[in-house]
């Protein structure tokens, strides 16, 4: 055996890496966890200086709902400090796909849980299996008690770090110490020599300390005794004088004590980049249900303490626990099996319900207390918005045919205030007694506006298209349709100049014979072909609504978009409905702009990163924007995740958005595809999506991109209401954020701790200090933010008393944690 170079002492983890669903569905997984910590812990009884290191708060919670007489062994191994617990979240989690406030409640759900059951928390964070680690996570990190964090990908042939240890630092200044493992995180169930050795060859030449997983994952039940007496005949030969088992927590404890570390203060990428575009329908379905669930969260937040209702707090946390174990690293980047999707949708579509559910309860207990008079042949409807700023929007309106609206309709602001343009738009019912429509709205900040409907065509339209034109103006926002193409041949503002390029195919096709990571590569721009247009008609014209719809196709997949732009609205929204029907090949659509010196954002978790504008795939969330001389152009979306810029050509860069891939389930090169295989293909048939592109002047900045993004996720929500009387006014703000339009308040919540308090959760967007005069449900103070910080407050039950800041645990920071 080849002699090592390293002579630092090697902190041996034995561990057991475990995938909840992967190439299994969840109910192995839960099995497999449980005969794992029984493996382990059988090993402690046979050695007394082995030691374990587990992470994922869910696989403890499993063994405490079914296996008590095992969740007591552990406890007493914990408490022993010979089962580890670091991780401090509730799976490994992908680490590019969560928003912002999902990797919070990993944390704030986790670390509670252990408090409560184990008497401890994490301090250590872990995540070795994820494919690539978001900008932002040293600051959520460090804000959960997390002050380390070890990892493996990407490894030391996708990117070059500062060293094996480093501090690893967020865009706002926090640190965390993070450690890239080598090798791998577990090992061979027999003799680990040669393990030890490729690891230990990938590491420096130091005398400091340095840390080696071993244990063999997935069904293996972590370290064997085989394992084990190898560790203990290595460390008494000369290759390894200070090799011996540890804990995460004691290495990271030594390497910090060391001067000199190494900086690192941008995301840990690339790897695996297929992931970000993989399987659209469970990403979809994750960003509805993040978004679902934050909307509840808020209104029952307020609907608590205007009409009383019960709290929610344990019903949120449920449902946020499905979100959490299916933003696990193989469910949520696409690479699991078949089946594994079913039990996904079932698992989101339940947390979506409870969304569901809890805000219409909340919105109806708020609306009943409006005082709405009984008036002959007039309806009430209430517009509710969940942004903590004013939002003016289109509301789609399904209406039965009640005798005083069957024929046109006026609609005023209030009870009788002034009238707002109507218009009629397609049903979703194809049947006689159903009818839609819509209007522009502007609703306070958290709050709600009533309007009133009654007969009358003094502000009533059809909406009927007028002619055959190509062309979309609002007198904000002016766009034109090439009819051979089926895209933009302009679009700007409207005093600003042309922004969209020519000689770029809008849909295009491109070859992906990668495995569905698609591991190997960093862009997937290999263009096989591109949607042909086969139909080109205006569908709307109005004062509310005008719309474009136009169909394209490429061998059997279909692709319909329509082109809509609404009074007011400073952006084009496009609904896009893909049929796919390819093998092996991947949907970009493409946006080329015409921009000199153009720089590309992207949004992650609660934050945003300037990119290279380098044709490689990345991972990004609600928006990207592309910006240059004469302005720029932002292209927000409600579930997608994976975009490429081509800044190749000067003055026309390319943005494109990967909206399909469709390689075979689950498959992991080197595995070869056999050419007379019978296997299942990612995102067949129909999917939908919307998004939505916003020319501007200036910078994103400046154009507010982020509550842009915000409003296309979180839509405002129409109730047609009844006669009451009530202590409400026709329009009420629960929550208004002045001073600075670039702190978002994106959490309003009920304290964790159950004893009536309020918890608010705000970030700064745009990399400025901010200061800001935050008035909420009655009550007013002025707070600061610094650039990109994420803020947790806590609002006292005394309404004169200020708010107190904590932690994403939502315990005193200073404090050590409150373990019953």
């Amino acid at each position: 055996m080849t002699q090592p170079a390293a002579r630092g002492p090697l902190h041996m983890i034995g561990n057991a890496h475990i995938d909840a669903v992967w190439l299994w569905q969840w109910q192995e997984g839960y099995q497999e966890v449980r005969a794992t910590f029984r493996s382990a812990l059988d090993r402690m009884d046979e050695y007394p200086d082995y030691v374990f290191t587990a992470d994922s708060v869910a696989y403890f919670s499993w063994v405490d709902e079914h296996d008590p007489e095992l969740f007591e062994r552990i406890r007493k191994r914990v408490s022993e400090g010979r089962f580890e617990i670091v991780g401090g979240w509730w799976v490994e989690p992908d680490c590019n796909i969560p928003g912002g406030e999902a990797y919070v409640r990993h944390a704030l759900y986790s670390q509670r849980w252990l408090a409560e059951h184990l008497g401890v928390i994490a301090t250590v964070g872990c995540n070795v299996d994820p494919f690539g680690h978001n900008a932002a996570l040293p600051q959520l990190l460090s804000k959960a008690r997390l002050d380390s964090y070890a990892f493996l990908r990407p490894q030391r042939h996708e990117r070059e770090l500062p060293g094996q240890k480093f501090w690893w630092e967020a865009p706002d200044g926090s640190r965390v110490l993070a450690y890239r493992i080598p090798h791998e995180y577990c090992s061979p169930g027999g003799e680990i020599s040669g393990h030890v050795t490729k690891a230990v060859q990938q590491l420096p030449v130091t005398t400091e300390p340095l840390m080696v997983f071993y244990g063999v994952g997935n069904h293996g039940g972590g370290p064997t005794i085989e394992n084990i007496e190898s560790i203990k005949q290595l460390a008494e030969r000369d290759l390894f004088p200070e090799m011996f088992p540890s804990t995460m927590r004691r290495f990271f404890d030594e390497a910090r004590s060391f001067d000199g570390i190494p900086v690192h203060a941008t995301e840990l990428q690339p790897h695996a980049i297929g992931c970000y575009a993989a399987h659209s329908g469970v990403k979809r379905q994750n960003r509805l249900a993040e978004q679902a669930l934050l909307a509840a969260e808020k209104w029952s937040t307020v609907a608590a303490e205007v009409s009383g209702m019960p709290d929610a707090t344990a019903e949120l946390a449920h449902a946020w626990k499905q979100v959490l174990f299916n933003q696990f690293h193989d469910i949520a980047a696409g690479t699991a099996i078949e089946p594994a999707y079913d039990d996904a949708r079932d698992q989101l579509g339940e947390a979506k319900s409870i969304a569901a559910r809890l805000a219409n309860r909340s919105i109806q207990s708020i609306a009943r207390q409006i005082d709405i008079p009984a008036e002959t042949a007039m309806v009430p409807v209430a517009v509710f918005n969940p942004h903590a700023w004013p939002v003016t929007a289109t509301v789609e309106l399904e209406l039965g045919y009640p005798a005083p609206l069957r024929g046109a309709i006026a609609l005023s602001e209030g009870r009788d205030g002034h009238l707002v343009d109507v218009q009629e738009v397609r049903s979703a019912a194809t049947a006689n007694g159903r009818r839609r429509i819509a209007f522009k709205a502007t609703v306070p900040p958290l709050g709600y506006q009533l309007y009133t409907m009654r007969p009358g065509d003094t502000s009533y339209h059809l909406g009927r298209p007028s002619g055959g034109r190509l062309t979309l103006d609002n007198g904000v926002v002016r766009a034109e349709i090439d009819p051979a193409t089926g895209w933009l041949k302009a679009l700007g503002t409207a005093t600003g100049p042309n922004l969209v390029a020519s000689g770029v195919a809008h849909a295009q096709v491109i070859d992906d014979d990668t495995d569905t990571w698609s591991h190997g590569v960093r862009s997937l721009w290999k263009t096989a072909g591109a949607f042909e247009v086969t139909g080109v008609r205006r569908l709307a014209d109005g004062p509310v609504r005008q719309m474009v719809r136009v169909e394209s196709a490429y061998q059997d997949s279909r692709l319909v978009e329509e082109f809509v732009l609404d009074a007011e609205s400073d952006a084009i929204e496009m609904r896009v409905t893909v049929d796919w029907r390819e093998r092996l090949k991947a949907l970009k659509l493409c946006f080329p702009f015409a921009l000199r010196q153009s720089e590309a954002t992207h949004e992650i978790p609660y934050g945003h990163l300037v990119r290279e504008q380098n044709r490689e795939e990345v991972p990004s969330h609600a928006w990207v924007d592309v910006s240059g001389d004469g302005g720029g152009v932002a292209v927000l979306n409600d579930g997608k995740y994976s975009f490429a810029v081509d800044g190749s050509s000067a003055g026309r860069p390319v943005l494109a958005m990967t909206v399909v891939r469709s390689p075979v389930y689950a498959w992991h090169d080197p595995r070869r595809l056999d050419d007379d295989g019978v296997y299942e293909y990612l995102d067949q048939g129909i999917q939908r999506f919307t998004y939505r592109l916003q020319p501007h002047e200036g910078d994103w900045r400046a154009a507010g991109v982020v509550r842009r993004a915000a409003e296309l996720n979180q839509p405002v929500t129409p109730l047609v209401e009844c006669f009451h009387a009530g202590p409400l006014p026709v329009s009420q703000s629960y929550l208004a954020v002045t001073g600075a339009d670039h702190v978002v308040f994106s959490v309003v919540k009920r304290a964790e701790d159950n004893d009536g308090t309020v918890i608010l959760r705000g970030y700064e967007t745009a990399g400025r200090p901010a200061e800001v005069t935050v008035d909420v449900l009655g009550r007013s103070f002025d707070t600061a933010f610094r650039p990109h910080e994420v803020k947790t407050l806590r609002l006292s039950r005394e309404t004169e008393a200020g708010p107190v800041e904590l932690d994403l645990l939502e315990w005193d920071p200073a404090a050590p944690p409150p373990i019953p």
